[in-house]
């Protein structure tokens, strides 16, 4: 790369060494395919062709060919930047091209290696054996023909590799969207097992959750940042571009086709809802939810503060549901809540059982008792969500713009209950546990208030 006159990037590097470190036992590559999901003009387009270059130029008779979303662009970036790269380079001279149209291909002399393009259709990469296949702006294929074919050339290849590359697509782009989940899908087993599969995958984008305004959230997942993109740069693409646009090219999220707005969910006023210095006061009540997945879940609190205005607030979110319990016990033991809340019929419904047997008592909405576990009933839980909407356009409601709970609100739709509405889990772009959570806690601390101990908290609210 420094060669080609763009020095690496930490980054850029970090993808180089784990990409292509060797077995020492047998001497190949660790990894056979390598995935590269990172937004635009990071030098992805720089890192790939060095990783060519250097194919052609460490092995003789390699055979290494380029594809991007079409066999014109392919072209385009090869005469345009790849050549035009090389032959301003200290390597000019170690190398001949051929600009035959079909038959494009950089020639490197003493290794008679053969850097060419090719298209993408089902018979591309057939012919001779493939040594090194690079599939760059995935998010343009739709389907996976471009890899099988390519995959079988390399099957007599010990040192065979397949890359793949690309900026975030759309909800099109079911090869890289799968690529992306399947990626995801190997790092979390590595963690657990710490067995490395065959595969290398390496992603930098923003969850939903995080603001797209904010140069904290740039920083998570465009690498290139300070480096040869500043801040400034990134600011002026996000006032001239439409947020789904921005959100894929920068933030490297999928563009999935928006609906229209839920007009019951004033999400508009959320922003002039935050105070970070807010804390709760003395009586709270705790919910938790469940994502329909179940791959993660949140505990949330709500409380009344001295001023009357109403406090809500994650206390914590994490992958699974395993640590739910034992956290829900840990919180009613040290703040002795009013009440703790959980749907029925929910997600989280499935731990009921499990807080009852861990010493919570579970009644109805007879005689309560402080820190009862309270079974929300769907009725109620509709009551609850049309409340927290009020709320939340009445101003009396604050939050301290935790990413989960404000991801959760920006993302949410609703669905019909009769002649009212509910969060919708389903229809909503993220995980809206948070936000149910909250919705729930606040409602528990309400309803139960006649178990409050120093002073009417619907009195304070209302």
């Amino acid at each position: 790369m420094t060669r080609l006159g763009y020095p690496p990037m930490p980054w850029q590097r970090y993808v180089l060494d784990v990409a292509l470190e060797l077995d020492p036992v047998t001497g190949v590559f660790v990894h056979r395919e390598v995935g590269l999901s990172v937004p635009r003009q990071q030098g992805k387009t720089q890192q790939l062709l060095a990783l060519m270059v250097h194919r052609v130029m460490a092995w003789k008779r390699q055979n290494v060919v380029y594809a991007a979303q079409t066999r014109g662009m392919a072209r385009q970036r090869f005469e345009d930047e790849f050549v035009a790269t090389l032959d301003v380079s200290s390597l000019r001279r170690r190398y001949r091209t051929r600009m035959t149209n079909g038959n494009e291909a950089i020639l490197w002399s003493s290794t008679r290696s053969k850097l060419g393009i090719t298209s993408n259709t089902e018979r591309a990469g057939h012919g001779p054996s493939l040594d090194l296949g690079v599939i760059d702006e995935a998010f343009a294929h739709e389907d996976d023909r471009l890899e099988q074919a390519m995959s079988p050339a390399m099957l007599t290849k010990a040192m065979g590799q397949l890359w793949w590359a690309s900026a975030g697509g759309t909800d099109r782009s079911v090869w890289l969207n799968r690529k992306r989940e399947t990626g995801r899908t190997l790092i979390e087993a590595l963690w657990e097992t710490g067995e490395h599969p065959a595969s290398a995958y390496f992603e930098w984008y923003a969850p939903a959750e995080l603001r797209r305004d904010d140069p904290a959230t740039w920083r998570t997942c465009m690498p290139a940042l300070g480096h040869t993109v500043t801040e400034a740069v990134v600011r002026s693409e996000l006032d001239k571009l439409e947020p789904a646009e921005f959100d894929r090219a920068y933030l490297n999220r999928t563009r999935v086709k928006q609906p229209a707005a839920d007009p019951n969910v004033p999400r508009g006023g959320w922003a002039g809802l935050v105070d970070a210095g807010s804390q709760a006061g003395v009586d709270v009540a705790f919910a938790i939810d469940v994502a329909g997945r179940r791959d993660t879940a949140s505990i949330a609190v709500a409380s009344v503060r001295p001023d009357g205005r109403l406090h809500v607030e994650i206390v914590d979110q994490r992958p699974g549901t395993d640590w739910l319990v034992p956290a829900v016990v840990r919180l009613s033991a040290l703040w002795d809540p009013v009440a703790v809340a959980v749907a029925g019929g929910s997600p989280a419904a499935a731990l009921i059982d499990d807080l009852v047997a861990a010493g919570l008592r579970a009644t109805g909405q007879d005689e309560p008792l402080r820190g009862d576990l309270v079974i929300v009933r769907s009725n109620d839980v509709v009551e609850a969500c049309g409340q927290f909407a009020d709320a939340m356009r009445q101003g009396t409601l604050v939050h301290l713009d935790q990413a989960p709970l404000t991801g959760a609100v920006n993302g949410a739709r609703t669905r019909p209950v009769g002649d009212a509405w509910a969060w919708h889990r389903r229809g909503s772009s993220v995980d809206v546990a948070p936000l149910v959570a909250a919705t729930l806690a606040r409602w528990a601390l309400l309803t139960r208030a006649n178990v409050a101990d120093d002073y009417d908290v619907l009195e304070s609210v209302f």
